[in-house]
């Protein structure tokens, strides 16, 4: 399971969405973004579908899941 506490652009607040991740200062979980993906959306539509959320907090979104799946391929396949 990935720690979303080390992506900058999403928070967990009790609370807030049953503490759900969503996108800072907005009450657009995270997982609705990987939904519309799923489904066929652009991040381009995303984003103005979602008021709030910014291009940036996508993009952290996904450099950082990019970055966990690296590094989980890095321990589990050392060189």
């Amino acid at each position: 399971m990935m720690d979303w506490d080390n992506c900058p652009g999403v928070e967990s607040v009790p609370g807030k969405l049953g503490g759900a991740w969503v996108f800072t200062k907005t009450r657009v979980p995270v997982s609705a973004f990987f939904g519309n993906l799923a489904a066929g959306a652009t991040t381009e539509e995303f984003l103005d579908w979602f008021e709030g959320v910014e291009e940036w907090q996508v993009k952290a979104v996904l450099e950082y899941v990019v970055e966990s799946l690296d590094s989980k391929v890095k321990l589990e396949n050392p060189v």
